[in-house]
């Protein structure tokens, strides 16, 4: 995202003026920028290209880049010991969902057994009732490889076909990553498998960089897997957080198609630091108990302790003055570069962090409360797992349909936040 030279605050957020470089490919035969367009001849493709930026005109020029025409552009990869073709310059469509959830279910009236709280209490505030917590064999590894394999089976995809896996996840079971655990797992021996971290946001970033890999990188079958496992990071004695998390996975698998099927069909994704201080889980450096000197033969370096994080810590009232301020300006930039309007949304999925910023952001977008996804009662706030989660459960019930357009927003820590436009099937 192109910045000003003075960062947005959270408290004074507003959408930035300044033109950004959306990601490499040409639809309808535009070349797009934010704020600016560049019409070009019909069949093109981008092969390599960087925008130079400057701060005090706000100008974007293309500094160099390579526009080859022709049907197709070809590239030469190996691929399961042979070489195959690879063609950039596609759209992806969404083909398959799958969810998993932990069988352990905390309900309000348990949390009120051994935290200061009630049903009641938690409920009105949030929408909350159960939330899924990891037992016994549970971790974000499984939970992730359940989800994937129903998504692919509902694709119709084989493990092997799978060219891309990413896993938007801020718990991973390896703090190197699962990624290539999941990818093992699965089957998935052809793919590249890695993490990408960027909490409750995590999914809708995955979901556009997928997107990106089909149309800029020439690969097929994109896994994009959201899972968290937060119960792991709360502080259980904390009614104003513990009420709220909960741990789950869902996985959309992507595949490329022609520019008139593309799924994407707009997106915003911003991020501002100066708001982290509001939602993080920071590392608690623990100090070296060894003793110095002669007995650490004079050596002056001290070494660091053991590594460990501390519990999530939030402003509420922060995070959600954010929450309602800023997703429906993401939301109605994506849809802005849809050529959309909030009339011609079929269903608003966002994060389900409250259910109380659902309806702020719904009002705000005068999107009546019939086309908002919500599953926040059952599972409370799943980080990168809820969007996937509640669109597997609404495709699968028969709410979503083929062809419906969804409005998808997710926003948490970092700060980061973003939308996407996504149609179904």
């Amino acid at each position: 995202m192109a910045t000003t030279a003075a960062a947005p605050t959270l408290r004074s957020w507003a959408a930035p003026a300044v033109p950004s470089l959306r990601g490499a490919g040409i639809a309808d035969g535009r070349v797009s920028f934010r704020g600016a367009q560049w019409r070009v001849s019909s069949p093109m493709y981008v092969l390599g290209c960087r925008a130079v930026m400057s701060a005090e005109n706000r100008d974007v020029s293309l500094a160099s880049s390579e526009l080859e025409r022709g049907k197709q552009n070809e590239g030469e990869f190996s691929h399961s010991g042979g070489e195959q073709r690879r063609r950039v310059g596609r759209g992806s469509r969404l083909v398959g969902s799958g969810s998993a959830v932990p069988k352990t279910l905390i309900s309000n009236e348990e949390l009120s057994k051994f935290v200061e709280t009630s049903d009641e209490w938690i409920s009105v505030r949030t929408g909350i009732r159960n939330r899924r917590v990891l037992g016994e064999g549970d971790t974000v590894t499984t939970l992730s490889v359940e989800a994937s394999r129903k998504a692919l089976e509902m694709a119709n995809v084989k493990p092997e076909e799978v060219d891309l896996l990413l896993l938007c996840t801020s718990t991973p079971d390896d703090l190197f990553g699962s990624a290539p655990q999941v990818q093992k797992l699965l089957g998935c021996h052809n793919a590249l498998a890695f993490d990408l971290t960027a909490a409750c946001s995590g999914f809708v970033l995955g979901l556009v960089t997928a997107t990106r890999f089909i149309r800029g990188g020439g690969y097929k079958n994109v896994l994009v897997v959201g899972a968290d496992a937060l119960s792991r990071y709360v502080d259980w004695t904390d009614r104003g957080t513990c009420i709220l998390f909960g741990d789950a996975s869902g996985a959309l698998l992507l595949q490329a198609a022609t520019d008139d099927q593309d799924s994407l069909l707009g997106f915003d994704l911003r991020s501002d630091g100066n708001g982290q201080k509001h939602l993080h889980v920071k590392i608690d450096n623990e100090e070296d108990p060894s003793p110095s000197g002669a007995e650490s033969n004079g050596s002056a370096f001290k070494k660091p302790g053991k590594a460990s994080y501390e519990c999530l810590q939030m402003n509420g009232k922060e995070v959600f003055r954010f929450a309602v301020r800023a997703v429906p300006q993401v939301v109605e930039g994506a849809l802005q570069e849809a050529g959309l309007s909030s009339e011609n949304i079929d269903w608003l999925l966002l994060h389900q962090a409250n259910q109380r910023i659902l309806d702020s952001v719904s009002d705000r977008l005068h999107i009546p409360a019939e086309k908002v996804i919500s599953n926040l009662a059952n599972y409370g706030n799943t980080s990168a797992a809820s969007i996937p989660l509640a669109l597997d459960e609404a495709v699968r019930s028969g709410k979503v349909k083929a062809g419906d357009v969804v409005a998808t927003a997710g926003f948490g820590a970092g700060l980061t936040w973003g939308s996407a436009i996504v149609k179904w099937g």
